[in-house]
Protein backbone atom coordinates (compact mmCIF):
# COMPACT_ATOMS: atom_id res chain seq x y z
CA UNK A 1 0.00 0.00 0.00
CA UNK A 2 1.29 3.29 -1.01
CA UNK A 3 1.71 5.62 2.18
CA UNK A 4 1.89 9.84 1.83
CA UNK A 5 3.47 11.23 4.93
CA UNK A 6 2.05 14.39 6.65
CA UNK A 7 3.31 16.25 9.81
CA UNK A 8 3.03 19.45 11.35
CA UNK A 9 5.61 22.30 12.58
CA UNK A 10 6.39 21.47 16.54
CA UNK A 11 4.59 24.50 17.49
CA UNK A 12 1.72 24.35 15.22
CA UNK A 13 -0.76 24.37 18.36
CA UNK A 14 1.28 26.62 20.39
CA UNK A 15 0.64 29.58 17.63
CA UNK A 16 -2.75 28.72 16.74
CA UNK A 17 -4.74 31.36 15.98
CA UNK A 18 -8.63 31.90 14.94
CA UNK A 19 -8.55 32.21 11.40
CA UNK A 20 -11.89 32.85 8.69
CA UNK A 21 -11.90 29.31 8.02
CA UNK A 22 -11.85 28.45 11.79
CA UNK A 23 -15.04 31.17 12.26
CA UNK A 24 -17.25 29.98 9.67
CA UNK A 25 -16.56 25.81 10.68
CA UNK A 26 -17.83 26.94 14.01
CA UNK A 27 -20.58 29.21 12.58
CA UNK A 28 -21.73 26.27 10.62
CA UNK A 29 -20.84 23.43 13.26
CA UNK A 30 -23.42 25.28 15.31
CA UNK A 31 -26.23 25.89 13.19
CA UNK A 32 -25.75 22.33 12.63
CA UNK A 33 -26.56 21.13 15.73
CA UNK A 34 -28.40 23.93 16.90
CA UNK A 35 -27.57 23.81 20.65
CA UNK A 36 -25.37 26.54 22.07
CA UNK A 37 -21.95 24.69 23.48
CA UNK A 38 -18.65 25.57 25.76
CA UNK A 39 -15.69 26.47 24.37
CA UNK A 40 -14.00 23.10 25.25
CA UNK A 41 -16.80 21.59 23.03
CA UNK A 42 -16.19 23.82 20.32
CA UNK A 43 -12.39 23.35 20.81
CA UNK A 44 -12.97 19.26 20.11
CA UNK A 45 -14.96 19.76 17.01
CA UNK A 46 -12.28 22.71 16.00
CA UNK A 47 -9.65 20.59 16.16
CA UNK A 48 -10.68 17.16 14.44
CA UNK A 49 -11.54 20.29 11.94
CA UNK A 50 -8.08 21.65 11.78
CA UNK A 51 -6.50 18.06 11.08
CA UNK A 52 -8.85 17.53 8.48
CA UNK A 53 -8.06 20.31 6.55
CA UNK A 54 -4.63 19.28 7.07
CA UNK A 55 -5.05 16.43 5.33
CA UNK A 56 -7.09 17.84 2.63
CA UNK A 57 -4.41 20.32 1.38
CA UNK A 58 -1.86 18.08 1.72
CA UNK A 59 -3.54 16.03 -0.52
CA UNK A 60 -4.19 18.67 -3.03
CA UNK A 61 -0.68 19.29 -2.66
CA UNK A 62 0.34 16.07 -3.50
CA UNK A 63 -2.05 16.52 -6.54
CA UNK A 64 -1.75 19.90 -8.12
CA UNK A 65 0.97 18.86 -10.66
CA UNK A 66 -1.44 16.55 -12.29
CA UNK A 67 -3.27 13.41 -11.90
CA UNK A 68 -2.62 10.36 -10.16
CA UNK A 69 -1.46 7.08 -12.05
CA UNK A 70 -3.33 4.29 -11.23
CA UNK A 71 -3.08 1.19 -13.54
CA UNK A 72 -6.55 0.93 -14.45
CA UNK A 73 -6.70 4.91 -15.33
CA UNK A 74 -7.08 5.70 -19.26
CA UNK A 75 -4.63 8.06 -19.99
CA UNK A 76 -3.90 10.53 -23.56
CA UNK A 77 -0.64 12.11 -24.43
CA UNK A 78 0.48 15.64 -23.11
CA UNK A 79 -1.65 14.55 -19.75
CA UNK A 80 0.63 15.08 -16.68
CA UNK A 81 0.65 12.38 -14.31
CA UNK A 82 1.89 12.14 -10.74
CA UNK A 83 3.25 8.96 -9.36
CA UNK A 84 2.77 7.95 -5.47
CA UNK A 85 4.67 4.61 -6.00
CA UNK A 86 7.55 6.07 -6.77
CA UNK A 87 7.90 8.97 -4.47
CA UNK A 88 5.39 11.19 -6.17
CA UNK A 89 7.36 12.05 -8.64
CA UNK A 90 5.97 14.14 -11.91
CA UNK A 91 5.54 12.91 -15.57
CA UNK A 92 3.91 13.65 -18.88
CA UNK A 93 2.58 10.91 -21.53
CA UNK A 94 4.51 10.83 -24.28
CA UNK A 95 3.10 8.21 -26.23
CA UNK A 96 0.88 5.10 -26.00
CA UNK A 97 0.50 1.57 -27.52
CA UNK A 98 -1.44 -1.75 -27.16
CA UNK A 99 0.06 -4.28 -24.69
CA UNK A 100 0.41 -7.59 -24.89
CA UNK A 101 -0.59 -10.07 -22.54
CA UNK A 102 -3.16 -12.96 -23.29
CA UNK A 103 -4.48 -12.05 -19.30
CA UNK A 104 -5.46 -8.48 -20.00
CA UNK A 105 -7.44 -8.48 -24.00
CA UNK A 106 -7.34 -4.23 -22.89
CA UNK A 107 -4.01 -3.77 -21.93
CA UNK A 108 -2.17 -0.91 -23.28
CA UNK A 109 1.31 0.78 -21.98
CA UNK A 110 2.09 4.40 -21.85
CA UNK A 111 4.99 5.93 -22.28
CA UNK A 112 6.21 8.90 -20.03
CA UNK A 113 8.71 11.52 -19.54
CA UNK A 114 9.83 12.59 -16.32
CA UNK A 115 10.93 15.77 -15.12
CA UNK A 116 15.03 14.90 -15.28
CA UNK A 117 14.43 13.45 -19.15
CA UNK A 118 14.26 9.63 -18.21
CA UNK A 119 11.46 8.00 -20.50
CA UNK A 120 9.58 4.68 -18.59
CA UNK A 121 6.36 2.95 -19.69
CA UNK A 122 3.68 1.69 -17.56
CA UNK A 123 0.65 -0.58 -17.81
CA UNK A 124 -2.85 1.35 -18.01
CA UNK A 125 -6.14 0.76 -18.02
CA UNK A 126 -5.81 -2.62 -15.87
CA UNK A 127 -8.59 -3.09 -13.64
CA UNK A 128 -7.08 -5.63 -11.21
CA UNK A 129 -3.89 -4.26 -9.66
CA UNK A 130 -2.12 -3.69 -5.79
CA UNK A 131 -1.75 0.02 -7.43
CA UNK A 132 -4.98 0.82 -7.69
CA UNK A 133 -6.04 1.45 -3.98
CA UNK A 134 -5.05 5.11 -3.37
CA UNK A 135 -2.35 5.91 -1.44
CA UNK A 136 -3.07 6.66 2.29
CA UNK A 137 -1.60 9.64 4.34
CA UNK A 138 0.16 8.43 7.22
CA UNK A 139 -0.31 11.28 10.51
CA UNK A 140 3.26 11.44 11.70
CA UNK A 141 3.57 12.43 15.11
CA UNK A 142 1.14 13.39 17.99
CA UNK A 143 0.40 17.03 17.01
CA UNK A 144 -1.98 14.92 14.65
CA UNK A 145 -3.26 12.76 16.91
CA UNK A 146 -6.58 14.99 18.13
CA UNK A 147 -7.22 13.56 21.71
CA UNK A 148 -3.93 14.04 22.34
CA UNK A 149 -3.94 17.75 21.37
CA UNK A 150 -7.00 18.45 23.39
CA UNK A 151 -4.92 16.62 26.64
CA UNK A 152 -1.79 18.84 25.87
CA UNK A 153 -3.32 22.16 24.37
CA UNK A 154 -6.62 22.77 25.44
CA UNK A 155 -6.37 26.01 28.22
CA UNK A 156 -4.19 27.84 24.84
CA UNK A 157 -6.96 26.69 22.77
CA UNK A 158 -9.61 27.60 24.70
CA UNK A 159 -8.47 31.12 25.25
CA UNK A 160 -7.44 31.40 21.47
CA UNK A 161 -11.41 30.66 20.89
CA UNK A 162 -12.59 32.33 22.93
CA UNK A 163 -10.55 35.83 21.98
CA UNK A 164 -11.88 35.11 18.22
CA UNK A 165 -15.09 34.34 18.80
CA UNK A 166 -15.45 37.37 21.31
CA UNK A 167 -14.08 40.16 18.78
CA UNK A 168 -16.81 38.76 16.43
CA UNK A 169 -20.25 40.33 16.54
CA UNK A 170 -21.72 37.31 15.05
CA UNK A 171 -21.32 35.30 18.28
CA UNK A 172 -22.63 35.55 21.58
CA UNK A 173 -21.64 34.25 24.62
CA UNK A 174 -23.92 33.30 28.00
CA UNK A 175 -23.03 31.22 31.05
CA UNK A 176 -20.12 30.23 28.77
CA UNK A 177 -21.79 28.70 26.01
CA UNK A 178 -21.66 30.75 22.37
CA UNK A 179 -23.79 30.64 19.49
CA UNK A 180 -24.82 32.63 16.72
CA UNK A 181 -26.52 35.81 17.43
CA UNK A 182 -28.89 35.70 14.42
CA UNK A 183 -30.56 32.18 15.24
CA UNK A 184 -31.88 33.75 17.98
CA UNK A 185 -35.50 34.12 19.03
CA UNK A 186 -36.28 37.72 19.69
CA UNK A 187 -36.93 38.78 23.25
CA UNK A 188 -38.19 42.15 23.98
CA UNK A 189 -38.98 44.25 26.82
CA UNK A 190 -42.19 43.01 27.67
CA UNK A 191 -40.52 39.63 28.12
CA UNK A 192 -37.76 41.31 30.80
CA UNK A 193 -40.46 42.82 32.59
CA UNK A 194 -42.33 39.79 33.08
CA UNK A 195 -39.39 38.06 34.13
CA UNK A 196 -38.73 40.90 36.81
CA UNK A 197 -42.04 40.59 38.01
CA UNK A 198 -41.63 36.56 38.49
CA UNK A 199 -38.06 37.76 40.42
CA UNK A 200 -40.21 40.12 42.27
CA UNK A 201 -42.14 37.39 43.59
CA UNK A 202 -39.49 35.39 44.46
CA UNK A 203 -38.02 37.75 46.92
CA UNK A 204 -35.59 38.83 44.01
CA UNK A 205 -34.40 35.14 43.29
CA UNK A 206 -32.71 32.90 42.19
CA UNK A 207 -34.63 31.30 39.59
CA UNK A 208 -33.37 29.15 37.04
CA UNK A 209 -33.90 29.98 33.16
CA UNK A 210 -37.00 27.37 32.82
CA UNK A 211 -38.28 28.74 36.21
CA UNK A 212 -38.76 31.77 34.02
CA UNK A 213 -39.96 30.65 31.15
CA UNK A 214 -42.66 29.07 32.20
CA UNK A 215 -44.14 32.69 32.63
CA UNK A 216 -42.73 34.37 30.26
CA UNK A 217 -44.17 33.83 26.84
CA UNK A 218 -41.82 32.91 24.10
CA UNK A 219 -41.87 31.29 20.98
CA UNK A 220 -42.61 27.71 22.06
CA UNK A 221 -42.00 25.93 18.77
CA UNK A 222 -38.26 26.69 18.82
CA UNK A 223 -35.33 24.72 19.77
CA UNK A 224 -36.17 24.63 23.57
CA UNK A 225 -32.16 25.49 24.07
CA UNK A 226 -32.17 28.15 22.02
CA UNK A 227 -35.50 29.64 23.27
CA UNK A 228 -33.40 29.30 27.05
CA UNK A 229 -30.48 30.44 25.63
CA UNK A 230 -32.16 33.69 23.89
CA UNK A 231 -33.69 34.78 27.31
CA UNK A 232 -30.54 34.48 28.88
CA UNK A 233 -29.32 36.58 26.60
CA UNK A 234 -31.89 39.15 26.74
CA UNK A 235 -31.66 38.91 30.90
CA UNK A 236 -27.90 39.26 30.36
CA UNK A 237 -28.00 42.57 28.25
CA UNK A 238 -30.58 44.41 30.80
CA UNK A 239 -28.64 46.01 34.03
CA UNK A 240 -31.93 44.59 36.42
CA UNK A 241 -30.83 41.00 36.22
CA UNK A 242 -27.62 39.07 37.49
CA UNK A 243 -27.00 35.94 36.90
CA UNK A 244 -25.56 34.62 39.71
CA UNK A 245 -25.22 31.41 39.35
CA UNK A 246 -21.60 28.98 39.69
CA UNK A 247 -20.22 27.84 36.48
CA UNK A 248 -22.47 25.35 34.57
CA UNK A 249 -25.25 26.73 36.33
CA UNK A 250 -27.46 29.49 35.32
CA UNK A 251 -29.76 31.13 37.98
CA UNK A 252 -31.00 34.50 37.58
CA UNK A 253 -31.17 37.69 40.60
CA UNK A 254 -32.79 40.95 40.53
CA UNK A 255 -29.72 43.24 41.37
CA UNK A 256 -31.96 45.67 43.16
CA UNK A 257 -32.66 43.02 45.77
CA UNK A 258 -29.31 41.49 46.59
CA UNK A 259 -27.82 42.27 49.74
CA UNK A 260 -26.13 45.47 50.03
CA UNK A 261 -23.02 43.81 51.33
CA UNK A 262 -23.07 42.32 48.14
CA UNK A 263 -23.96 45.16 46.08
CA UNK A 264 -21.22 47.38 47.63
CA UNK A 265 -18.22 46.51 49.56
CA UNK A 266 -18.61 46.48 53.45
CA UNK A 267 -16.77 49.94 55.15
CA UNK A 268 -14.78 47.11 57.20
CA UNK A 269 -13.35 45.44 54.06
CA UNK A 270 -12.45 48.39 52.10
CA UNK A 271 -8.88 49.11 51.67
CA UNK A 272 -7.52 52.04 50.93
CA UNK A 273 -3.68 51.78 49.50
CA UNK A 274 -0.86 52.62 51.84
CA UNK A 275 2.24 53.18 50.35
CA UNK A 276 5.05 50.74 51.43
CA UNK A 277 8.40 49.52 50.31
CA UNK A 278 8.19 45.69 49.69
CA UNK A 279 12.04 46.04 49.46
CA UNK A 280 12.21 46.17 53.29
CA UNK A 281 10.39 42.90 53.87
CA UNK A 282 12.68 40.25 55.27
CA UNK A 283 12.43 36.52 54.37
CA UNK A 284 10.79 36.10 57.81
CA UNK A 285 8.19 38.82 57.32
CA UNK A 286 7.39 37.33 53.59
CA UNK A 287 7.21 34.31 55.35
CA UNK A 288 4.75 35.65 57.98
CA UNK A 289 2.74 37.37 54.86
CA UNK A 290 2.28 33.92 53.33
CA UNK A 291 0.99 32.36 56.41
CA UNK A 292 -1.12 35.08 56.97
CA UNK A 293 -3.24 34.62 53.69
CA UNK A 294 -4.83 37.90 54.07
CA UNK A 295 -6.86 37.99 50.94
CA UNK A 296 -5.25 41.47 49.65
CA UNK A 297 -1.59 40.48 49.94
CA UNK A 298 -0.25 39.94 46.36
CA UNK A 299 0.68 36.47 46.96
CA UNK A 300 0.77 33.47 44.38
CA UNK A 301 -1.97 30.92 44.29
CA UNK A 302 -1.39 27.65 46.09
CA UNK A 303 0.82 24.76 44.33
CA UNK A 304 -1.18 22.58 46.45
CA UNK A 305 -4.95 22.78 46.89
CA UNK A 306 -6.12 21.14 50.43
CA UNK A 307 -9.75 19.97 50.16
CA UNK A 308 -10.27 21.33 53.95
CA UNK A 309 -8.34 24.50 55.44
CA UNK A 310 -8.51 26.18 58.60
CA UNK A 311 -8.45 30.27 58.57
CA UNK A 312 -8.56 32.43 61.74
CA UNK A 313 -10.94 35.65 61.60
CA UNK A 314 -9.44 38.67 61.80
CA UNK A 315 -11.85 41.82 62.96
CA UNK A 316 -13.41 42.94 59.30
CA UNK A 317 -14.17 39.37 58.23
CA UNK A 318 -15.51 38.76 61.62
CA UNK A 319 -17.66 41.91 62.20
CA UNK A 320 -19.68 41.55 58.52
CA UNK A 321 -20.04 37.66 58.57
CA UNK A 322 -17.03 37.23 55.87
CA UNK A 323 -14.38 34.78 54.59
CA UNK A 324 -11.70 35.83 52.65
CA UNK A 325 -11.11 34.89 49.10
CA UNK A 326 -7.43 34.36 49.91
CA UNK A 327 -4.56 32.38 48.28
CA UNK A 328 -5.62 29.06 50.13
CA UNK A 329 -9.26 29.51 50.29
CA UNK A 330 -10.09 30.94 46.94
CA UNK A 331 -10.29 27.28 45.47
CA UNK A 332 -12.90 25.95 47.57
CA UNK A 333 -15.40 28.10 46.65
CA UNK A 334 -17.72 28.42 43.43
CA UNK A 335 -16.83 30.16 40.06
CA UNK A 336 -18.73 31.30 37.53
CA UNK A 337 -18.02 32.38 33.21
CA UNK A 338 -18.93 35.23 33.64
CA UNK A 339 -20.77 36.28 36.43
CA UNK A 340 -19.24 38.64 39.27
CA UNK A 341 -21.38 37.80 42.20
CA UNK A 342 -22.48 33.97 42.86
CA UNK A 343 -24.64 33.03 45.02
CA UNK A 344 -24.48 29.20 46.64
CA UNK A 345 -25.11 27.51 49.82
CA UNK A 346 -22.97 27.29 52.86
CA UNK A 347 -23.55 23.93 55.41
CA UNK A 348 -23.02 23.64 58.82
CA UNK A 349 -21.01 20.52 59.30
CA UNK A 350 -22.42 19.65 62.58
CA UNK A 351 -26.18 20.84 62.47
CA UNK A 352 -26.42 19.74 58.58
CA UNK A 353 -28.85 23.96 58.56
CA UNK A 354 -27.71 25.54 54.79
CA UNK A 355 -27.74 29.16 54.09
CA UNK A 356 -27.34 31.04 51.28
CA UNK A 357 -23.79 33.04 50.92
CA UNK A 358 -22.69 35.51 48.42
CA UNK A 359 -18.79 35.06 46.53
CA UNK A 360 -17.97 38.85 45.72
CA UNK A 361 -14.89 37.51 43.07
CA UNK A 362 -13.85 41.23 42.23
CA UNK A 363 -13.66 42.70 46.38
CA UNK A 364 -11.98 38.78 47.11
CA UNK A 365 -14.50 37.90 49.65
CA UNK A 366 -17.49 35.87 50.59
CA UNK A 367 -20.58 37.39 52.26
CA UNK A 368 -23.10 35.91 54.84
CA UNK A 369 -21.64 34.30 57.64
CA UNK A 370 -22.89 36.93 60.13
CA UNK A 371 -25.75 35.07 61.83
CA UNK A 372 -23.76 31.62 61.83
CA UNK A 373 -20.81 33.46 63.47
CA UNK A 374 -23.27 34.27 66.41
CA UNK A 375 -24.76 30.82 66.71
CA UNK A 376 -21.15 29.82 66.99
CA UNK A 377 -19.81 32.58 69.80
CA UNK A 378 -16.86 33.30 67.73
CA UNK A 379 -14.88 36.14 68.05
CA UNK A 380 -12.02 38.43 65.93
CA UNK A 381 -9.25 35.25 66.17
CA UNK A 382 -11.33 32.20 66.05
CA UNK A 383 -10.70 29.21 63.91
CA UNK A 384 -13.02 28.03 60.78
CA UNK A 385 -13.12 25.18 59.03
CA UNK A 386 -13.73 25.76 55.19
CA UNK A 387 -14.50 22.29 52.98
CA UNK A 388 -15.67 21.80 49.73
CA UNK A 389 -19.57 20.24 50.09
CA UNK A 390 -20.31 16.85 48.57
CA UNK A 391 -22.45 18.61 45.94
CA UNK A 392 -21.24 21.25 43.22
CA UNK A 393 -22.00 25.02 44.77
CA UNK A 394 -21.72 23.77 48.56
CA UNK A 395 -19.09 24.57 50.74
CA UNK A 396 -19.01 23.22 54.43
CA UNK A 397 -18.27 25.65 57.50
CA UNK A 398 -17.24 24.37 60.96
CA UNK A 399 -15.87 25.93 64.04
CA UNK A 400 -13.83 23.76 66.67
CA UNK A 401 -16.33 24.10 69.93
CA UNK A 402 -15.17 23.35 73.60
CA UNK A 403 -16.50 23.88 76.87
CA UNK A 404 -17.11 27.62 77.45
CA UNK A 405 -14.55 28.83 79.48
CA UNK A 406 -12.77 32.26 80.96
CA UNK A 407 -9.45 32.92 79.24
CA UNK A 408 -7.33 35.88 79.77
CA UNK A 409 -7.94 38.01 76.23
CA UNK A 410 -6.94 40.86 74.35
CA UNK A 411 -9.80 43.19 74.96
CA UNK A 412 -10.53 46.19 73.31
CA UNK A 413 -12.38 49.10 74.81
CA UNK A 414 -13.26 52.43 73.17
CA UNK A 415 -12.75 55.20 76.06
CA UNK A 416 -15.37 58.53 76.75
CA UNK A 417 -12.84 60.19 73.67
CA UNK A 418 -13.31 57.49 71.62
CA UNK A 419 -10.30 56.16 71.32
CA UNK A 420 -8.72 52.64 71.43
CA UNK A 421 -7.61 51.34 74.40
CA UNK A 422 -6.32 47.26 74.20
CA UNK A 423 -6.27 45.26 77.61
CA UNK A 424 -5.85 41.63 79.34
CA UNK A 425 -9.02 40.60 80.49
CA UNK A 426 -10.59 37.11 81.17
CA UNK A 427 -13.43 36.50 78.68
CA UNK A 428 -16.04 33.84 78.29
CA UNK A 429 -14.30 31.81 75.30
CA UNK A 430 -16.60 28.76 73.49
CA UNK A 431 -14.50 28.06 70.46
CA UNK A 432 -10.98 27.14 69.49
CA UNK A 433 -8.60 30.32 68.84
CA UNK A 434 -5.35 31.57 67.27
CA UNK A 435 -3.88 33.39 70.47
CA UNK A 436 -1.93 35.74 68.81
CA UNK A 437 -4.71 36.86 66.47
CA UNK A 438 -7.58 36.50 69.39
CA UNK A 439 -9.68 40.07 70.13
CA UNK A 440 -12.63 40.20 72.19
CA UNK A 441 -14.78 43.13 71.60
CA UNK A 442 -17.28 43.93 74.24
CA UNK A 443 -19.36 46.85 72.47
CA UNK A 444 -19.07 46.54 68.78
CA UNK A 445 -21.30 49.62 68.49
CA UNK A 446 -18.58 51.70 70.27
CA UNK A 447 -16.20 50.34 67.72
CA UNK A 448 -18.13 51.13 64.97
CA UNK A 449 -17.80 54.78 65.81
CA UNK A 450 -14.58 54.36 65.84
CA UNK A 451 -14.54 52.97 61.93
CA UNK A 452 -17.22 55.91 61.11
CA UNK A 453 -14.29 58.75 62.61
CA UNK A 454 -11.59 56.83 61.09
CA UNK A 455 -12.90 56.67 57.45
CA UNK A 456 -13.43 60.76 57.72
CA UNK A 457 -10.39 61.73 59.30
CA UNK A 458 -7.95 59.52 57.53
CA UNK A 459 -5.18 59.68 60.34
CA UNK A 460 -1.78 58.94 59.27
CA UNK A 461 -0.70 55.30 59.22
CA UNK A 462 2.35 55.41 61.13
CA UNK A 463 0.65 57.14 63.76
CA UNK A 464 -2.25 54.53 64.27
CA UNK A 465 0.58 51.98 64.04
CA UNK A 466 2.48 53.37 66.77
CA UNK A 467 -0.42 53.98 69.33
CA UNK A 468 -1.72 50.17 68.71
CA UNK A 469 1.93 49.32 69.65
CA UNK A 470 1.87 51.66 72.26
CA UNK A 471 -1.02 49.84 73.47
CA UNK A 472 -0.23 46.00 72.65
CA UNK A 473 3.57 46.30 74.56
CA UNK A 474 1.64 47.43 77.54
CA UNK A 475 -0.06 43.94 77.53
CA UNK A 476 3.88 42.08 77.84
CA UNK A 477 5.50 41.58 80.79
CA UNK A 478 8.87 41.60 77.84
CA UNK A 479 7.41 44.72 76.59
CA UNK A 480 7.36 43.73 72.91
CA UNK A 481 4.53 42.45 70.62
CA UNK A 482 4.77 39.88 67.60
CA UNK A 483 3.95 41.24 64.05
CA UNK A 484 0.70 38.84 63.22
CA UNK A 485 -0.68 40.70 67.16
CA UNK A 486 -0.41 44.32 65.39
CA UNK A 487 -1.83 42.80 62.43
CA UNK A 488 -4.78 41.45 64.06
CA UNK A 489 -5.11 44.59 65.91
CA UNK A 490 -4.37 47.41 63.31
CA UNK A 491 -7.43 45.66 61.57
CA UNK A 492 -9.68 45.91 64.63
CA UNK A 493 -9.58 50.27 63.75
CA UNK A 494 -8.83 50.28 59.70
CA UNK A 495 -8.62 47.45 57.62
CA UNK A 496 -4.62 46.46 56.02
CA UNK A 497 -2.49 43.76 54.80
CA UNK A 498 -0.02 42.64 56.86
CA UNK A 499 2.48 44.35 53.91
CA UNK A 500 2.24 47.77 54.74
CA UNK A 501 2.25 47.19 58.72
CA UNK A 502 5.36 44.72 57.87
CA UNK A 503 7.66 47.20 55.98
CA UNK A 504 6.93 49.98 58.80
CA UNK A 505 8.43 48.00 61.24
CA UNK A 506 11.59 47.32 59.20
CA UNK A 507 12.28 50.96 58.57
CA UNK A 508 11.95 52.93 61.22
CA UNK A 509 14.53 52.61 64.26
CA UNK A 510 11.88 52.86 66.72
CA UNK A 511 10.60 50.10 65.97
CA UNK A 512 13.95 47.76 67.81
CA UNK A 513 13.72 44.19 66.40
CA UNK A 514 14.06 41.23 69.30
CA UNK A 515 14.22 38.37 67.67
CA UNK A 516 11.54 36.11 65.92
CA UNK A 517 9.46 39.17 64.38
CA UNK A 518 9.22 40.27 68.14
CA UNK A 519 9.57 43.99 67.86
CA UNK A 520 10.10 46.67 71.29
CA UNK A 521 8.96 50.32 71.15
CA UNK A 522 11.41 52.59 72.09
CA UNK A 523 10.55 56.40 72.51
CA UNK A 524 13.57 57.41 72.55
CA UNK A 525 14.45 56.83 68.91
CA UNK A 526 11.51 58.21 67.77
CA UNK A 527 11.73 62.21 66.35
Amino acid sequence: MVMATLSLREDYWETFDLQGDDIEFIYNYLLDVETPLTPNELVVALVEERIRREIEEFENQRTSAGDLYFPSGSFTENQKLIFPAIGWRQGEVIGSRPGVNPDIPDLKVIAVKFENGEEREFASEVADHILNEPPEISQEGELLDARFVIDSYSDQLVESLEAGLHANEDFVRIAGRWFPRALLVDVNQGHLNLAEAVLDMAGGGPLPTEALLEQVELPSSENPKLVEFSLDLGLEEDARFDEVGPAGEVLWYLQRLEPLEVRETPIYLRYHEIEHDRDMLTGEMLALEKELDDELSPLEPRDTKSDEVVISLNFPHWRVGSLPLSSKIDHLFPTSYEAPRIRFMLEDQKSGETFPGWVVREKRYVIGLQEWYESQGLMPGSLVRVRRGADPGKVVVSADSRRSSREWIRTVLIGSDGGTVFAMLKQVVTAAFDERMAIKIPDVGALDLVWERMQKERPPFEKVVVDIVRELTKLNPQGHVHASELYAAVNVVQRCPPAPILALLGSRPWFVYVGDLHFRFDDSEQG
